[in-house]
């Protein structure tokens, strides 16, 4: 844990190297050539949408609600992405949430850094996540903070400006834990399984949940560098709140990088690791990367729900048969979870090799 107490290299806001007007971007933030975005290819255009499910259907009649329980089955089983609407979060909320965040990064660059975080828990203001040193970077700033379990929770590693980004991150995170319950159950029983299963699976109310707010500043050559670098999540699932003005988001399908179009007022859903080792690898978390341009800057607002930290986790023993063992080893969401504070966002290299194991 001793390379974790503090980043390898002196942190640079990339705002800072945005706003200095350069027409070129330092070399460390240049990918390589075959992980560059082709800008102008057919695989980065939207050639489908992410499947879109109407969640009103879960308070409708029978029908209704079947049929909205399987569309997030497929989605699950089929893309690991989905969006939603009619999800009972208030729009002005959704609007509020954002105003503040974007006020938070619009704050003099002292404001910011006076919340600078470590890699030992990123809770604050940062730019990087792995610490390798010499690590090519990524294109983008973020601030993290630690929502549950309450035991957690540091109003100090909280920022107090905008006036009012506490109250409205600590009304969002509420509505946020509830739409996470409700898909939680639903996932449960599309498995097969009791409703409350996945939740106590992974903490009952003990799990955790945190809030990444993402800031991709303007970049002035797009086509080298990436807002976030490919990669899967490592816990349950992941809401995200995207600008829906400005397109970032790519999901990896079938070899190919799909752009996402967010809904207004909508949500993208996303799988996480731990989902698809509990499920043993029947719903399937998904690459997914962050793409920047050179005319707008792009908010995003990440609510992650992770398991207990200290819960041994493995695939369910109800959904483990002769024909399907199980494909995966125990461990604590902390023993997983190191790998990224260690070597940062690397595609699907957490959760795939643990088959061989």
């Amino acid at each position: 844990m001793d390379c974790l107490q503090k980043w390898p290299e002196p942190v640079v806001p990339v705002q800072a190297l945005s706003e200095s007007g350069a027409a070129v971007i330092p070399e460390r933030y240049v990918k390589p050539a075959s992980e560059r975005p082709s800008l102008n290819s057919t695989a980065d255009k939207i050639i489908v949408g992410i499947p879109t499910i109407d969640l009103g259907g879960l308070a409708e009649g029978t029908a209704e609600c079947r049929a909205t329980m399987r569309a997030i089955s497929d989605a699950c089983r089929d893309w690991g992405f989905f969006q939603v609407v009619n999800h009972g979060v208030s729009h002005e909320l959704m609007e509020r949430i954002q105003e503040v965040w974007r006020g938070f990064f619009y704050l003099p660059m002292e404001a910011k850094t006076a919340y600078a975080n470590t890699p030992l828990t990123y809770e604050g203001y940062g730019s990087r996540v792995g610490v390798e040193k010499g690590a090519i970077l990524d294109w983008g700033d973020y601030y993290f903070l630690q929502y549950l379990p309450q035991s957690a929770k540091n109003y100090d590693k909280w920022p107090s400006m905008p006036i009012s980004i506490r109250d409205t991150t600590e009304e969002y995170g509420r509505e946020m834990v509830k739409l996470c319950g409700i898909l939680m159950k639903v996932m449960s029983l599309s498995l097969g399984l009791d409703a409350e299963f996945l939740h106590k699976a992974f903490g009952g109310d003990d799990v955790g949940a945190c809030l990444r707010a993402n800031y991709y500043p303007k970049c002035p050559q797009p086509d080298l560098t990436l807002g976030l670098s490919p990669h899967s999540d490592p816990g349950v699932m992941t809401v995200l709140l995207a600008d829906d003005q400005v397109k970032g988001l790519q999901v990896r399908k079938g070899g190919e990088w799909i752009t996402v179009q967010p809904l207004p007022h909508a949500f993208i859903v996303n799988v996480g690791d731990q989902i698809q080792v509990l499920s043993n690898a029947t719903y399937k978390s998904v690459e997914h990367r962050v793409v920047v341009n050179a005319a707008e800057e792009r908010l995003s607002l990440a609510f992650f729900y992770n398991p207990k930290h200290d819960l041994l986790l493995g695939p369910a023993r109800e959904l483990v048969t002769p024909d399907r063992p199980p494909l995966y080893p125990c461990m604590t969401y902390s023993e997983y979870r190191l790998q990224i504070r260690k070597n940062g966002p690397r595609g699907k290299t957490l959760v795939e090799p643990l088959k061989a194991l």
